[in-house]
């Protein structure tokens, strides 16, 4: 398209990496960029997406939406037509680097200006293999047999992880708001404070009582769904919880459930939680089981007098197909950010 900007096109397939990535621009006072939204296929993913580009161009950036997962010829219709704007940019901005579409773009693009934003917990996972060098694999796979697409895509994978790496001519920024406890060499480490978030919404009105934050950990078939059902129903119980925040993969069947077993109030974020939570109202406890939230709420919530609590992962509710190192991972994520 010739009105796309030339200079950063941001790649994001979540509406908390189009947060994130806004976030980015507006810390490095980027004025205008290209975000390009590789849509996912689910409702909710799509309908957050929808409203978050729409807080992008009301911000003078520039959307193009890519209906990349739209059938068996959909990928070569996107990477074809995102050819030239990817030769042409001079950074690219990415929410995801362990997407299998995201590490085929960079194959097109010689830019040297790489940024990585947070995609949920998967920074974490990603400095620490980048300093490794090993596989890009999502932290709930790893230790599993790889399937016939991953060992096709490897190369692709390999040439991904050596472009996320930095360099003597390749820059790699990794703005974040999570704790990282490996960091490429010559890497630069900028702090997501959510500045833009705090600035554009709220404060919000803080109630009595809690809120429960809910996770996808069932539907990635990491936690055992009974388990995690009785768990929610006795932190309503011993907390005082009266609406259960869903993540938006959980799915329909298992919400119902949790409403008809524990009473609670299901409510379905229109926008990341972040911008939910900094519209209000908002308990004066929020209750989470590990996960990006206990780092990205505490920031912006900050000064209202709200507090974030972790809810760790018993070991014994992890189902037997659990890859290895799992519980070593959500343990790691378990201690939320100090509010500012």
């Amino acid at each position: 398209m010739s009105t796309m900007s030339p200079r950063t096109l941001a790649f994001v397939e979540s509406p908390v990496q189009l947060l994130n990535a806004l976030e980015w621009a507006a810390q490095a006072e980027e004025p205008r960029i290209t975000f390009v939204v590789l849509s996912p296929t689910d409702p909710m993913s799509r309908g957050q997406l929808r409203r978050m580009a729409e807080l992008a161009r009301r911000e003078g950036h520039e959307i193009r939406w890519e209906e990349a997962r739209g059938g068996a010829s959909a990928p070569f219709r996107t990477v074809g037509g995102l050819a030239g704007p990817l030769r042409r940019a001079e950074r690219i901005v990415v929410g995801d680097p362990f997407s299998r579409y995201v590490q085929l773009l960079l194959t097109i693009t010689p830019a040297r200006d790489l940024v990585v934003v947070d995609d949920g917990t998967a920074t974490m996972e990603f400095t620490a293999q980048v300093v490794r060098r090993e596989a890009l694999v999502r932290w709930h796979r790893r230790g599993a047999r790889p399937s016939p697409r991953d060992l096709a895509l490897a190369p692709v994978s390999r040439f991904a992880r050596r472009r996320l790496t930095p360099g003597e001519r390749r820059r790699v920024e990794i703005f974040t708001a999570m704790p990282l406890a490996e960091v490429p060499e010559e890497a630069v480490v900028t702090v997501n404070d959510f500045a833009w978030t705090r600035a554009s919404f709220g404060p919000p009105t803080v109630t009595e009582g809690a809120d429960l934050v809910g996770t996808s950990l069932v539907e990635t078939g990491v936690v055992d769904a009974d388990a995690y059902l009785a768990a929610v129903g006795r932190l309503a119980r011993e907390h005082g919880v009266r609406r259960y925040f869903a993540h938006r993969r959980e799915s329909a069947e298992k919400l119902h459930r949790l409403a008809v077993e524990t009473g609670l109030g299901v409510v379905r974020p229109d926008l990341p939680l972040e911008l939910i939570a900094r519209r209000g109202p908002i308990a004066r406890t929020v209750l989470s089981f590990p996960s990006t939230v206990l780092h990205t709420l505490p920031p912006t919530l900050a000064g209202t007098g709200a507090r974030v609590t972790s809810c760790p992962i018993d070991p014994t509710w992890l189902t037997p197909r659990t890859a290895p190192g799992a519980q070593r991972f959500l343990t790691a994520i378990t201690t939320p950010a100090a509010a500012a």
